[in-house]
């Protein structure tokens, strides 16, 4: 099947398929979910959960040996010169026992929690960020998380102890013409007819995949007699015969990523293997990045403290007229957005991750805004380390170090990062994912009203139903807590900044953000899915407000905890301040945009009515397709499968 004749499917096709994979139900409270609805549910995040006597310890003894390994055994500069992890750093982490630290400890693994997991791949990314994503994409979405939430105890038994300590997995779902479309899967995973399935298909950016031994495959199971068919996962021995890695991809950053493209050519896959029944591969890949998404932001987090001490070391060195360039107003603003941010980043994720580890809440809206906010925000302090590096800045480590300065790799850091508005989802699905979680309880009750394939019955029951909903609903956005002044007084100790005014205005937002949305949903009613702008910038005030909450009450446990509390305190006001600024113009920029100006204007560009301004540029692409050809069959293409030896 080439990459033009994938399988045609409607919009509606489409959205049913990524609907049906969904979670349907929210069986315990999510404190995201009830922010979208105008309901500030502090009760759920504070006190702010903390880990286990025993899980910290047991945390800390690992991040410490690791921190020793990041010093001594990682070269970072070693890995972008040679675009190539050394088998050898491999190794040693194998040693450690960095594969297995999500990995219970009955099977070879560490058993860390989601907190002190996420601190560890803070820490190893910011030696290299390489590291980071083998070790993030073997655990976070590869073979091990998976299997824990879906494995048989057969499977568990069998493939867990060698991703403990020995195996590295990769996760297999996007292909050449397939992205976040997963209803055109064309990968397919025949049944024949004596416990096997036949695999065939290619798989495109197969992270980890250049060097894996195990897999994890999404493939379309054919619907048949004794088979319910649908998009399946599948673990797949690497080795297998018919399984050829066809290239190592190469990006702008990230070079010592192990990224390829993977052929399967009637691979034959024992029914033991699959994960789950049939049908179940998305809901399955869905799930797991519930929790997996939190690997990313912590890799953000490491990158923004990192960010934080090259600012503050060099701009007390660097001296522009007469003082140092963090005094002077311009720059300082830069750093004091880069150290507040920082602040509120790892309190999202702390947060999110304890609240993971504890399984009280669901996670999944949280999650999706810890990565969302994550990589959007280091992304902008990267960026701004870079500005306030000026030329040195834009200059690579290896040319500062030749002309005998400091090595600071800001550019590399800047290009690390940038892929993660598109890893795991890119920030435009995130916003429409979050979104469509964001709304579902509109849509469950008021749905049928909208679905113009509803009968004129159906959407009077439907009326009659969110009548009720709202009747109940819409007066209590009115007023809340955020309008009596003395409210949260736990935020307002003495001698400290006033965190209680802040969470006030969050109650306020919440309530703001839900009385937007309702509006929104009668104005536009089934066209709101269309309105992927407007969506995103309620996801946008979500997210800030999140990240206001979650800031608030860091600073509340360190100052109870903590000799800095006090600082902590500080940080966090002056991160709430920034984020309500931004807050506001979001709430103006919902109903005052460009939003239809725009519709016109890609219009215009995609019937050719604007190819006048284009002229006066060469294009120095090269030729061949805008995507690969992916027919199934044999391949004709040099296995670069490099196992770690």
């Amino acid at each position: 099947m080439s990459a033009t004749s994938q399988p045609k499917v409607t919009e509606r096709e489409a959205r049913q398929v990524a609907e049906a994979a969904r979670e349907q139900d929210w069986r315990k409270p999510s404190f995201a979910k009830e922010l979208f609805l105008g309901r500030f549910r502090l009760d759920l995040i504070h006190p702010h959960p903390l880990p286990a006597d025993e899980d910290a310890q047991r945390g800390e003894e690992f991040l410490a040996k690791l921190r020793d390994f990041c010093e001594t055994k990682i070269d970072s500069a070693r890995i972008e010169r040679e675009s190539r992890i050394p088998d050898e750093t491999i190794n040693g982490l194998k040693e450690l026992g960095a594969l297995g630290m999500k990995i219970d400890t009955k099977y070879g693994g560490l058993g860390l929690t989601q907190v002190y997991y996420n601190k560890s791949l803070a820490l190893v990314g910011s030696a290299s960020p390489a590291i980071g994503a083998l070790l993030s994409a073997h655990q976070s979405i590869g073979v091990p998380q998976p299997l824990k939430q879906f494995g048989t105890q057969e499977q568990k038994d069998t493939f867990l102890p060698r991703c403990a300590r020995t195996d590295i997995s990769a996760f297999l779902l996007t292909e050449p013409d397939v992205g976040s479309d997963p209803a055109r899967l064309a990968t397919t995973a025949v049944p024949d007819g004596d416990g096997t399935y036949v695999l065939d298909g290619v798989k495109l950016w197969t992270t980890n995949g250049v060097v894996a031994d195990l897999l994890v495959v999404m493939a379309r199971v054919p619907k048949s007699e004794g088979h319910k068919g649908g998009i399946t996962a599948f673990v797949v021995e690497a080795g297998s015969e018919g399984v050829t890695v066809e290239n190592r991809n190469a990006f702008m950053g990230l070079r010592g990523i192990e990224n390829g493209v993977t052929r399967f050519h009637r691979v034959r896959v024992p029914e033991a293997n699959r994960i789950g029944p049939e049908g179940a591969g998305l809901k399955i890949a869905l799930t797991t990045l519930n929790t997996g998404r939190l690997s990313l932001p912590a890799m953000c987090v490491g990158a923004g403290k990192w960010c934080l001490k090259i600012a503050r070391e060099w701009s007390t060195e660097r001296e522009q007229w007469g003082r140092p360039v963090a005094f002077h107003e311009a720059v300082g603003s830069k750093i004091s957005f880069i150290a507040a941010t920082s602040f509120a980043l790892e309190a999202v994720l702390d947060l999110s991750s304890q609240m993971a580890d504890e399984d009280r809440n669901d996670i999944r809206i949280e999650a999706a805004l810890a990565k969302l906010y994550g990589s959007e925000m280091s992304c902008l302090m990267a960026d701004e380390l870079v500005q306030i590096r000026g030329g040195r800045g834009f200059e690579t480590a290896e040319s500062l170090a030749a002309r005998g300065e400091r090595a600071v790799p800001a550019e590399q850091v800047l290009r690390d990062l940038r892929i993660n508005r598109i890893f795991e989802g890119s920030t435009e699905i995130m916003h429409l994912l979050i979104a469509r979680e964001a709304v579902d309880a509109h849509l469950s009750v008021a749905g049928d009203l909208i679905d113009p394939e509803k009968s004129l019955s159906d959407k009077a029951k439907a009326g009659a139903k969110a009548g009720g909903f709202y009747a109940r609903w819409l007066p209590k956005l009115v007023a809340g807590p955020g309008q009596l002044p003395r409210t949260y007084p736990e935020f307002h100790p003495s001698g400290h900044p006033d965190l209680s005014t802040h969470l006030r205005y969050v109650e306020r937002s919440a309530r703001k953000l839900a009385r937007s949305t309702f509006y929104a949903m009668s104005r536009w009613q089934g066209r709101m899915e269309t309105k992927q702008g407007f969506l995103g910038r309620i996801v946008d005030i979500g997210a800030e407000l999140f990240a206001m909450s979650a800031a608030c009450v860091r600073a509340e446990l360190l100052r109870t905890t903590e000799a800095y509390g006090r600082e902590a305190y500080q940080l966090a006001d002056t991160f709430c301040r920034q984020s309500r600024i931004r807050v506001d113009e979001l709430f103006d920029r919902l109903w005052t945009n460009t939003d239809d100006l725009d519709r016109k204007v890609v219009q215009g560009v995609i019937s050719g009515t604007y190819t006048w301004l284009e002229q006066g540029v060469v294009d120095p692409s090269g030729d061949g397709p805008w995507i690969a050809d992916a027919t199934p069959g044999p391949s004709k293409r040099e296995n670069v499968h490099r196992p770690i030896r």
